[in-house]
């Protein structure tokens, strides 16, 4: 079950030519695919573009009909590999995952390709997640396209360049036999707009075709000596065709140009922060009318030397601006301008912070600083940067931290609860974490957890702790995503073969649940494209683990803590792995909600379950929301005035998943928690024993008021 459905919006999928499109920037990318008569599409799910392959799952009715093949690839090395079918074959194909760490997974496939070429058009779609709201480090893609040498577009945010850049990719790839990679960040795929849409296109040559003529050229593949020679016809003759197409397509923009002697470069997808923070100076409009010359790299490498000739011929200065560090595009015009003996002065990073993301305030006080030392007439009147809010302002005083944290009722809370018991009974243990949902364990309340080294790869990177000169093991956690992933051979199958005695927790929650709740190999859902209910135990078992334990209800926190304390102190030498199996909560209340709305509105009987806490009962201890940190367990004032000490309190958010309980219970902390149950359309016989229950507690609760009062 995918984060979110696209079955009503794929229908604009089928727009033909003259017809408008309006939609979200990732189904724009979608149509741009069709209408370049893609023949297969492959990726792996994550922010940005995790939607990318959530919307072409729920259009598999029309790929079918165009004969594209779409696959959810096991991973991004996966993804990357397929694109083998252009390297011989005029076959279009497009690929996508989220940068750089899918990137980093993919590096080897992705630089043989680079390598020996490409025949057919070979698109990498990349999400470009940088910036302060990043899950990952901050590293950039364009590193990685110079390393192989594959070209780097970076298309304005705006649907007419996104298309642009898909189509114009896909010819761009073809005429200099290389692969593209196109970089869209988190604003350009939730970006909003139009485009006038053309036909789908089917392929002319399609996968049928290949596979009943098959071809090999043996100079494509990397083996010595065409390895070697790959190396020279990147330069000899790659790199000028893609020069060539560059130019003739005009790929980048020249907007605004004038007789000004400064000028600005941006990279594509920060135009229109830049933009807007040229608007605070009134030196442009909504529309992108710029009274500035603007050269907008919507290929940001290679770098065209006879545009940028063009460009700061008779300028004094231009601003650079690119986002992040190392200043690569920055480094290329430096060298450029000195080939090409221009004395226009490149400036950047000495305006520009050297690292973080460049949101329009930041980019306003850098444009201040390049307009007031080269250009000050154009800063008198205009809005000063320093009335703009800093990063650091006083607000961060005033403002409660809110770090990152597991989603009400989710199932993974209660192991981290158990964990916590477990360390006051044996002490602390060493904990390598992984990528996922998980990985919100290393901070309050649990704070557990001393590294994270990559999806997957939460017991490899135990894997050195492998020592007999203690008795003490440490203790791993992996999701489900991460164990299909990478985990079963880098963590499971490392730990067979080397004679780990570690212990490794595989979180189970039935999904991808942290790239947005895609189906996986051990997903209990029937999925008519894909395999699934395949036990993650099996897996585990074939690899030669022989101590397995299964939690079947990880809300049982008794449960968790047993299995924890027993693969903790048991004999047996060896890997040892606990499977703590339970439903992602926030994607079984996607599924539920709607169905119980449904049926009340109909007029049939639906419970829901909460918990509370009854004041009079709690303590004020607060032990129970240092073990458990759900958001709907709170705090509110103590209704008895002798009291001072707030109580504990459940919010109305509480989805009755029973951890605050099961805590209370496992920890023997007290007996405040109460489960009820919420009833529409209760029954005559419920609305009667109600009324006879609220009689008696009026009662009762007047007659305790008496007693006080006396």
């Amino acid at each position: 079950m995918a984060e979110r459905s696209f079955r009503q919006e794929v229908g604009k999928l089928r727009l033909k030519a003259g017809e408008e499109f309006r939609g979200e920037g990732i189904l724009a990318v979608a149509k741009a695919l069709l209408q370049s008569g893609v023949s297969y599409v492959a990726g792996y799910q994550g922010s940005p573009i995790s939607h990318l392959m959530d919307v072409f799952a729920d259009a598999n009715d029309l790929l079918m009909e165009l004969g594209i093949r779409f696959e959810h690839s096991a991973s991004e090395a996966t993804a990357a590999a397929t694109l083998a079918a252009s390297v011989n074959y005029p076959l279009r194909g497009a690929i996508t995952f989220k940068s750089t760490v899918g990137t980093n997974v993919a590096a080897d496939a992705l630089a043989n390709l680079a390598s020996g070429g490409v025949t057919g058009g070979a698109l990498i779609i990349v999400g470009e997640d940088y910036g302060e709201g990043s899950s990952i480090m901050q590293e950039r893609s364009h590193a990685f396209a110079m390393k192989s040498q594959i070209w780097l577009l970076d298309p304005r945010p705006d649907l007419p360049s996104i298309v642009s850049a898909v189509e114009r990719g896909f010819e761009l790839s073809e005429a200099s036999n290389t692969p593209v990679m196109l970089e869209l960040r988190v604003r350009a795929c939730h970006v909003h707009g139009c485009f006038i849409a053309k036909d789908n296109v089917r392929a002319d040559f399609a996968l049928a075709d290949a596979m009943e003529r098959p071809v090999r050229d043996v100079s494509r593949i990397v083996l010595p000596p065409a390895s070697f020679l790959h190396e020279r016809e990147k330069v000899d003759k790659r790199w000028p065709a893609a020069i060539n197409y560059i130019q003739q397509a005009g790929l980048n923009e020249f907007l605004g140009e004038g007789n000004a002697d400064i000028g600005i470069i941006v990279q594509g997808g920060l135009f229109n922060t830049l933009n807007r923070a040229l608007e605070l100076f009134g030196l442009s409009d909504v529309f992108g009318r710029c009274r500035l010359p603007l050269y907008v790299l919507n290929v940001t490498y290679p770098i065209v030397d006879d545009e940028v000739r063009r460009f700061c011929s008779g300028k004094r200065a231009v601003l650079m601006v690119e986002e992040g560090q190392p200043e690569f595009i920055e480094h290329n015009l430096n060298t450029i301008i000195r080939r090409l003996d221009l004395s226009t002065r490149v400036c950047g990073k000495q305006f520009f912070p050297q690292a973080g993301e460049y949101t329009a305030s930041v980019m306003a006080r850098a444009l201040h600083g390049f307009l007031e030392t080269y250009q000050p007439e154009l800063t008198q009147g205009r809005s000063n940067p320093e009335n703009l809010p800093k990063c650091n302002s006083s607000l961060d005083s005033l403002v409660h931290p809110r770090p990152p944290s597991f989603c009400t009722g989710c199932p993974e809370r209660p192991i981290f609860s158990a964990m916590k018991l477990v360390e006051r009974e044996l002490g602390q243990h060493h904990v390598s974490c992984d990528i996922g949902c998980h990985l919100f364990s290393i901070l309050p309340p649990f704070n557990i957890g001393a590294a994270t080294m990559g999806y997957g790869l939460g017991w490899a990177s135990a894997a050195a702790f492998n020592t007999p000169d203690t008795q003490r093991r440490t203790i791993s956690v992996m999701g489900d995503g991460g164990f299909w992933h990478n985990g079963l051979t880098s963590g499971v199958g490392n730990a067979v073969f080397n004679k780990s005695d570690g212990v490794l927790v595989v979180v189970d929650n039935r999904y991808t649940a942290a790239t947005g709740g895609q189906d996986i190999l051990s997903s209990t859902a029937q999925n008519s494209l894909r395999t699934t209910n395949q036990p993650i135990e099996s897996a585990i078992s074939g690899v030669g683990v022989d101590w397995i334990r299964t939690v079947r209800r990880t809300y049982s926190v008794e449960q968790m803590r047993s299995a924890l304390r027993e693969a903790l102190t048991t004999k047996h030498s060896g890997p040892k792995v606990i499977v703590a199996q339970s439903e992602c909560m926030l994607n079984k209340q996607r599924r539920i909600k709607p169905m119980m709305r449904k049926l009340a509105r109909e007029g049939h009987r639906v419970v829901r379950e909460r918990f509370g806490v009854d004041s009079d009962v709690c303590t004020g201890d607060h032990s129970c929301i240092r073990l458990s940190g759900c958001p709907s367990l709170s705090i509110k004032d103590n209704p008895d005035p002798l009291r001072r000490d707030p109580v504990a309190h459940v919010m109305d958010s509480c989805v009755g998943c029973g951890h605050c309980g099961e805590v209370a219970q496992a920890a023997v902390l007290c007996p405040s928690f109460y489960r009820t149950s919420i009833i529409s359309n209760p029954t005559t016989w419920e609305r009667f024993k109600s009324a006879i229950a609220n009689v008696l507690i009026d009662f009762l609760q007047k007659q305790n008021e008496r007693r006080l009062a006396q």
